[in-house]
This record gives C-alpha cells, structure tokens and sequence, in this order.
C-alpha cells in the first residue's frame, strides 16, 4: 500500500486557505479536500443559524466527524500526498488523536485584515468562528504530544509565494513544484457548495495575489473581538 504523507491545513476563515489548497492542487502527486469537517461543526453547534448556505452544506457532507476522520482523514489514497484544508473552528468534539498521524500546518493571519473580511459575510462574529484562540489549543496540544507544527502566517506567502511556498515544501518533506503558483481562473471541481458565498476572490485569480493591508477602521462592534484576536495572535507567533 502506497505510504501517504497526510498535510493537514488548520486555518482561521478568510486567511488565503483556499488559495493555497489550490496551490496544492495543481501538483500531480495529490489529493486535496475542502473542509471536511465544516458539516460536522455546523450540527455540533449554533452556527448553522447564520452561516450562508448552512443547510446545503449539511446537506452535502458527512455530518458526523468521526466518520470523517476514519474514512477520509485516515482513508486509502492512491497519491503520496493528501492535503486536507481545514477551519481550526472545526475541531469540535471530536478525539484529536489523530493529529498525531498528521503533518500539520497552521495558517493564521493579522487579526484585522481578517475581521474586516470575514464581516462582510458574518455581521457579529464570535472568536469561536475565528478559530485564533483554536489555533492555539491546537499548537499546545501537538507540543504535547512532540508534533510540533508549522505556523505559517499567510502574509508572508503573499509577499514573498515562491520563497515560502518552496520553504513550506522543503519543511514538510516534499518536492516544491513550480506549478504550484499558478492555477486556471474559475472553480476547482473540489470546491465545497458553500464557494457561492466564499469563494468569489479566489475564483478570479490565477495565483497568489499581492498583499495590501486594509486601511479602514474597525466597526466599533469588532475591537473588542479583534484585541483578544490579536493577543491570540501574537502568543501564536511566538510559538513558530
């Protein structure tokens, strides 16, 4: 049976992940998923009630997590790599010990450029929807368990994509491929429902865009939010 490296992408929403698993997508030697768990969260909480798209994803997906963990996260694949993009606000009720048999990346981004972003499509969010305080508690536990992870921060793949994403490559123990920077502009047939509402960006681009920081204010309802995110953040940082 073919040995298969499995990547697994913790990211907080609005943070490039999808344009990285795209990256991941052009290569030839993997399979990439979108979010696995995300129906999973939606029946494990409130957060069907003002997700866009919620029942569709429902829908649409394996609801229970476990059996999203035993047959996808730790199913058969005929590559030698899977990547498996995911949203740290996922990993809810679940045993974690299968971390362990996982490379894991962790994505994160500035607080505020990311809450600017994420309230265009949830008006109010809550820190359980912005995953930095589950990033954490991700990072202490494979700490704990001597898996330590990568801490990418998608501002320097932006700034810099061929570098760190060669550098990412190296790290993780797999060929960079050129490929990687480039993709066709439109959806990738690996694209959760819920791209509709989330994907607009990224289904315009052909590769990793330049960064801009975002010069608007925070709305008055998101500093609050946004200090813990950033002490979240920076705790994050120092743990790379």
């Amino acid at each position: 049976m073919l040995k298969t490296k499995r990547i697994c992408l913790w990211s907080g929403p609005r943070n490039i992940s999808t344009a990285l698993m795209y990256s991941f997508a052009q290569r030839s030697d993997s399979t990439v998923f979108d979010e696995p768990l995300y129906a999973h969260y939606l029946s494990s909480t409130n957060a069907a009630e003002y997700h866009p798209g919620a029942k569709e994803v429902l829908e649409s997906q394996e609801n229970d997590g476990q059996k999203v963990v035993d047959e996808i996260f730790l199913g058969d694949y005929d590559t030698p790599i899977a990547f498996f993009k995911n949203m740290s606000h996922h990993l809810v009720n679940l045993d974690w010990d299968f971390l362990g048999e996982m490379v894991n990346v962790i994505l994160t981004r500035p607080p505020k450029d990311m809450l600017l972003s994420y309230a265009k499509h949830v008006k109010n969010p809550t820190m359980q929807d912005v995953g930095y305080e589950k990033h954490l508690e991700i990072v202490k536990y494979l700490h704990a368990i001597d898996k330590k992870p990568l801490i990418v921060d998608s501002k320097d793949i932006l700034q810099y994509p061929q570098s760190r994403l060669r550098e990412l490559c190296g790290t993780l123990g797999i060929p960079f491929d050129e490929g990687m920077l480039k993709w066709p502009a439109g959806p990738r047939k690996e694209d959760g429902v819920w791209a509709k509402h989330w994907y607009h960006n990224v289904h315009r681009s052909t590769g990793f865009r330049s960064y801009k920081s975002k010069n608007e204010e925070l709305p008055e309802n998101l500093k609050e939010l946004h200090d813990q995110c950033q002490e979240a953040y920076e705790e994050l940082l120092e743990l790379a």
